[in-house]
């Protein structure tokens, strides 16, 4: 190809400035990307009833999104326990906000594969296929929807359905009501024997809809659109701009200049100066360190440029989720977590070695697929290949605060998140602005029923060696339920750390020793005032105006402090040994725990 130096082809990006994830720390001990918020969009859940497919399917994984019609739309693929575990089908939700989800629907269901006979393997008739694909959407140029998904085969689990030997590329309507049109076949894979006569659906060349017609046409001719399709197809009939079978998840996007950059798994990157037509020679990226997990690049709304993946060599321990930026689009710096959270994996299968664990498969909304119009970057992920989570990313993506903290949330609508604070919210532990009865103003509330996992709120302030810090803090109950208050510094070091228990006891960590502070009555406002001095590594406690702990040793070092962290649940840190091949689901997994209610109506925090 030409109008490319060969140091510009030879690495198409760049980590440079020398960030790394500690990923001993499940958000790899990074600063955060300021004022995220995380939702969860779907909870796995094997005993609940979900029509028409009977009880929950608890392997669900690549999520893809797009902005149209108004709404965000996403599409995941799932199985009933496991990865490459027939059947498979694929499903959509919709947002009006990223925030609160439809419940998902089933766009391409369940494919009875006809009797596979080949020398590596016999599949009899009525054998499930399973749904693979790096390509979810498309909006025509008539604006047009179109869902994408892909039919593969899996004699075994360890055979995935990407290998070019599937059934093919599906296709159909998104329609602005919300229902769906036919399914029809985009490609079929002709060289492994799939056609019109032996497949369920018929090409989109047989459909009665001219303009369905020309939206596949359309999508068909762009050879950079396509380009993701290539992993499960592999036609050697010259449809592909590149024909690598190292080549897996295409990411790309548009620098400045016009080329384009693209990104696949295990660190690979190429360069078009031609809209995918032509490539540089597909290069290995060393500072770009990540495994098996994808990686996603765009360019933001405020014209710089950001990329989304797991810095860590471990492809089953797929965390943190980080984002790195830059001016170019060549060069990025500043490691950053967008999120570091890991529960349990909590349902077992009997290919463990596939369900990796942590926040992965990242995507954002690819070119042309629509622009949320609050001009932040939305990325979608699994966690442990069992919950699909959204996560906004505020643009300009920032590290730093730099106003002291005065907050009360009654600028906030209830039911949302408030700006400049990083949100974790599960579905079964929501953290969100509420009215306070009686109160004449709003509060920031954790609720917590989810036996495995927690909710978080953390705002970030401006970093100091010494910090006061004034909370106003209820508890929706005294016998049940844990809030842990943490002063954090930089490296993610928890010097001050606070917890409102589950027995009606507030605590304070003195070094390593636990001190009891006092008793906390359910539906009770307190004040609680902080103050830490990092040079000397102290604090001290006030509630409700009376002195309750002095002079406690920091639990560590932190030479600063630099955010505040409301958990509903004991910190996590931990690694996880290489997992069994076969593991039974964690107990509970299904039953909501009891609940427990927090809520903070002010935040006041400055240096001194």
């Amino acid at each position: 190809m030409t109008d490319m130096s060969p140091e510009d082809a030879a690495e198409p990006v760049r980590c440079v400035g020398g960030a790394s994830a500690d990923v001993d720390y499940h958000d790899g001990r990074l600063d955060p990307a300021v004022g995220v918020h995380s939702y969860q969009v779907m909870r796995a859940n094997r005993a609940d009833p979900q029509p028409p497919d009977g009880p929950g399917w608890t392997y669900n994984h690549a999520p893809m999104l797009a902005y149209w019609n108004g709404r965000f739309h996403l599409e995941y693929l799932s199985t009933p326990v496991g990865e490459h575990i027939s059947p498979g089908r694929t499903l959509l939700a919709t947002s009006e906000d990223g925030r609160h989800w439809s419940a998902p629907q089933v766009v391409f269901p369940p494919y009875d594969l006809p009797e596979i006979r080949r020398r590596e393997y016999h599949l009899p008739a009525g054998t499930g296929a399973i749904m693979h694909q790096r390509m979810g959407f498309y909006v025509a140029p008539d604006g047009r929807l179109l869902a994408l998904g892909f039919y593969g085969v899996c004699p075994h689990p360890t055979i995935g359905p990407n290998d070019g030997r599937g059934v093919g590329r599906v296709v159909r309507e998104v329609r602005p009501d919300g229902y769906f049109g036919p399914i029809h076949f985009l490609r079929y894979n002709r060289h492994a024997g799939w056609s019109e006569s032996n497949t369920r659906y018929p090409p989109y060349t047989a459909s009665g809809d001219e303009g369905f017609r020309a939206a596949c046409q359309a999508l068909l001719a762009n050879k950079l659109i396509t380009l993701q399709m290539w992993e499960e197809d592999r036609g050697r009939d010259g449809f592909f701009a590149i024909q690598d079978d190292r080549l897996k998840a295409l990411s790309f996007y548009h620098r400045r200049d016009g080329k384009v950059v693209g990104l696949w798994k295990w660190a690979k990157a190429a360069l078009s100066a031609d809209e995918g037509r032509t490539w540089s020679p597909v290069a290995e990226v060393p500072s770009l360190v990540m495994a098996g997990a994808k990686v996603w690049g765009q360019r933001t709304s405020d014209g710089r440029y950001a990329l989304v993946y797991n810095p860590n060599p471990s492809n089953t321990y797929r965390w943190p989720l980080a984002v790195v930026t830059g001016e170019d689009g060549r060069d990025f710096d500043e490691m950053l977590c967008v999120t570091g959270e890991v529960p349990p994996r909590r349902f077992g299968c009997l290919h463990d070695l596939a369900k990796e664990f942590g926040p992965q498969y990242v995507r954002g909304i690819v070119e042309g697929n629509g622009a949320p119009p609050d001009g932040d970057m939305w990325i979608t992920y699994s966690v442990n290949k069992e919950d699909i989570w959204v996560s906004r990313i505020p643009v300009p993506i920032r590290s730093r605060a730099v106003e002291p903290v005065r907050d009360d949330f009654d600028d906030v609508p209830a039911g949302q998140a408030p700006p400049g604070w990083n949100i974790y919210s599960p579905l079964w532990a929501p953290v969100e602005v509420v009215d306070l009865p009686g109160q004449g103003g709003s509060g920031l509330r954790l609720t917590d029923e989810d036996p495995y996992d927690y909710a978080r709120a953390e705002r970030v302030f401006p970093q100091a060696g010494t910090v006061q810090m004034r909370i106003e803090l209820l508890a929706g109950q005294s016998d049940t339920g844990r809030l842990e208050i943490e002063l954090v510094g930089r490296r993610a070091a928890r010097p001050v750390r606070l917890v409102f228990g589950e027995d009606g006891l507030i605590r304070a960590a003195d070094g390593e020793r636990p001190v009891k502070l006092q008793a906390y009555a359910a539906d009770t406002w307190y004040s609680m005032t902080v103050k830490a001095d990092a040079a000397a590594g102290r604090f001290q406690v006030a509630i409700d105006g009376k002195t309750v702990l002095e002079s406690a040793a920091f639990a560590e070092p932190a030479d600063s402090l630099q955010r505040l962290v409301f958990r509903t649940g004991p910190y996590r840190k931990h690694v996880i040994e290489r997992p069994p091949m076969i593991s039974p689901d964690l107990p509970g997994a299904d039953l909501r725990a009891a609940r427990a209610i927090f809520c903070i109506k002010a935040v006041g925090i400055r240096k001194g």
